[in-house]
């Protein structure tokens, strides 16, 4: 009887470097392009779900002060309720008005 040696170790196949470089490529294009878009558009969600949030909040608030404008201090006379709520309103916008800032125009020499 002829003993059998061990079969001779072989280096790494080819298939498991192609597969190991694959992996690699596709973890530094995940990294390095993926994972931006994936944030951005991440936080781009969260802060038009929190404007919805703030818009309905105001809205509920806005219809909340006028209701109980209404039924408690003016009985009956929802013109001054809703002169009120105008005014507050006209104030809010002229103050947000007074605070923008006009954009650069193209062609304009920058200071």
């Amino acid at each position: 009887m002829t003993a059998t040696s061990p079969p001779p170790e072989r280096g790494p196949d080819f298939v498991d470097k192609a597969l190991g470089s694959l992996d690699h490529l596709l973890d530094v294009v995940h990294d390095k392009l993926l994972r931006p878009i994936l944030l951005v558009g991440r936080t781009l969600a969260f802060i038009f779900v929190l404007l919805l949030v703030a818009l309905v909040l105001v809205i509920v608030l806005i219809i909340g002060v006028t209701r109980l404008l209404d039924v408690y201090l003016f009985a009956g006379r929802v013109w001054i309720t809703y002169v009120l709520v105008g005014a507050v309103s006209l104030t809010a916008g002229l103050i947000i008005w007074r605070r923008r800032r006009p954009a650069p125009t193209r062609g304009a020499p920058r200071d």
